[in-house]
C-alpha cells in the first residue's frame, strides 16, 4: 500500500522542574541553596531515510509525543535532558503546518533533517536565584511546555 499524505500531531517534551533545596550539614549552620536546574524536553525531528518509499509507518500514528526532561534535585544536581524523537521519512517529503499552511521543510537530500517541534526549557533551581542581597532564595521555576504542531 502506498501512502503519500498523512496528518499527525507532534508534541515536544516539557522541560523538567527546578528544585528548591538547602544544604544542611552538621557544622555548616547556614549552608545556602543547593537546588539544581531541570533538564530540557525532547525535540521532534524528521529525518530522511533512503530505504523508505512511503509514509505507511506514520499512517496509524496520529500522535507523536516527546519525553519530558528530568527534574533537578538537591546537591546542585541538574536534571537529564530528554533524547530527541527522530521520525524517519522518505526523500522528497514536504512538511507543512496545518494551522498556517506554511511549509516547514522540504526534505530532498539523503542527510536532511529538521526540528519540527522544540522541547521546553528546564526550570531553574533556587541556586540560580541566589544573589548577594538574597543568599538563600526559596523559589524555583517550573519547566516550560514543548511546542505542539499538527
Amino acid at each position: 500500500m502506498f501512502i503519500d499524505e498523512v496528518n499527525i500531531k507532534v508534541i515536544a517534551g516539557t522541560g523538567g522542574d527546578g528544585c528548591t533545596a538547602f544544604r544542611r550539614e552538621k557544622y555548616v549552620p547556614n549552608g545556602g541553596p543547593s537546588g539544581g536546574n531541570g533538564g530540557r524536553g525532547s525535540n521532534i525531528v524528521f529525518s530522511v531515510d533512503k530505504g523508505l518509499s512511503t509514509l505507511l509507518d506514520l499512517k496509524y500514528k496520529r500522535l507523536i509525543k516527546g519525553k519530558n526532561g528530568e527534574h533537578g534535585s538537591g546537591k546542585n544536581q541538574y536534571g537529564r535532558n530528554a533524547e530527541d524523537v527522530i521520525i524517519k521519512v522518505p526523500e522528497g517529503t514536504i512538511i507543512t503546518d496545518s494551522e498556517t499552511g506554511n511549509v516547514i521543510a522540504d526534505l530532498v537530500n539523503e542527510n536532511d533533517s529538521v526540528i519540527v517541534a522544540y522541547g521546553g526549557r528546564g526550570g531553574r533551581g533556587n541556586k540560580a536565584f541566589a544573589t548577594a542581597s538574597n543568599p538563600a532564595p526559596d523559589i524555583s521555576e517550573h519547566g516550560e511546555p514543548g511546542e505542539v504542531r499538527e
